[in-house]
């Protein structure tokens, strides 16, 4: 079920921040610390699952199943990106219906040709505005909690421009999308246009470290009109880095003990994070219950 404290949120005029999130670790870390809202990314999510590139070559089956687990794990809301769609308007319906039963609060579809690819790499080509106009109406009657969110992405600005984009980004809000996302930006110029041009709907800003959109502070992109910045690469960005640098450390040295300290999250709190004390707290009061038994 969706969780009402986004679509609050976005009432209230309250800015968000969401981080991305791509695995179990990196969901568990990000849900505990206090964040409106949980992006789970499609380029990390297909990267840690499968081990090839955000380039539609991930199905519904493979993501739900993760997607699901996130939402179930976590307390914070959770948008899950699910692409186009994974097909027309047929699919659009059964996986609009798939990630609401799966708990996550709102679902990302975008207007790129199938196969899709990543927002911020080179060749995106777009389907006609007026199919995905059908595709986020098919998505706002398959849904059944109007807490869950629809957020349509247009990748049109790359291949076919600003004006195209904004164009099609008002489409999609009159259809029914709770919140416009206008993929790849060049210039904190386009984002004031957009910002001005689209007033009804939360807006979206994809911030990418090295992408192709600048990224603005919380309370700039506040003050031009947006209303949630999403960060789907820093997590697996930073853990891609940290991974290189202990191997590194591993190979040249043949052990662990040369790591600085602030390079490990610590074993006591990895144990802490996926729950272990309370295992043992079952295991303890079992294992007492099981000798009274035995006393007997």
């Amino acid at each position: 079920m969706a969780n009402p404290t986004l679509k609050a949120c976005f009432d209230a005029k309250k800015f968000v921040v969401a981080p991305g999130i791509f695995d179990m670790i990196s969901a568990k870390v990000a849900d505990g610390m206090g964040f409106d809202c949980l992006y789970v990314t499609g380029f990390g999510t297909v990267a840690s699952s499968l081990g090839v590139a955000d380039a539609g070559i991930a199905t519904y089956t493979d993501m739900i199943s993760r997607i699901g687990r996130f939402a179930q794990m976590s307390k914070t809301p959770v948008i899950a990106d699910a692409d186009t769609g994974y097909g027309g308007l047929l699919n659009v319906r059964h996986t609009v219906m798939g990630y609401e039963a799966a708990g996550v609060t709102g679902i990302q579809l975008e207007d790129q040709e199938v196969p899709k690819k990543c927002g911020h790499t080179p060749g995106r080509r777009v389907i006609p505005a007026e199919e995905m106009v059908l595709k986020i109406k098919v998505a706002a009657e398959a849904r059944r909690d109007p807490n869950f969110l629809i957020v349509a992405r247009t990748d049109a600005r790359t291949g076919l421009g600003l004006e195209e984009a904004i164009r099609r980004g008002r489409m999609y809000g009159d259809a029914g999308a709770d919140i416009v996302f206008i993929e790849s930006p060049e210039s904190e110029e386009e984002m004031v246009a957009i910002g001005k041009a689209i007033t009804d709907r939360p807006l979206l800003a994809n911030n990418v470290e090295g992408g192709r959109t600048p990224i603005l502070s919380k309370a700039r992109l506040s003050e031009i009109g947006y209303g949630i910045a999403i960060y789907p690469a820093v997590g697996f960005l930073a853990v891609a880095a940290a991974l290189e640098r202990v191997y590194a450390e591993l190979k040249q040295t043949g052990d662990s003990n040369g790591l600085p300290a602030q390079e490990s999250y610590g074993f006591g709190r990895i144990c802490e994070l996926m729950g272990f004390p309370e295992v043992w707290e079952f295991d303890r009061r079992w294992a007492e219950a099981a000798a009274r038994e035995a006393a007997k």
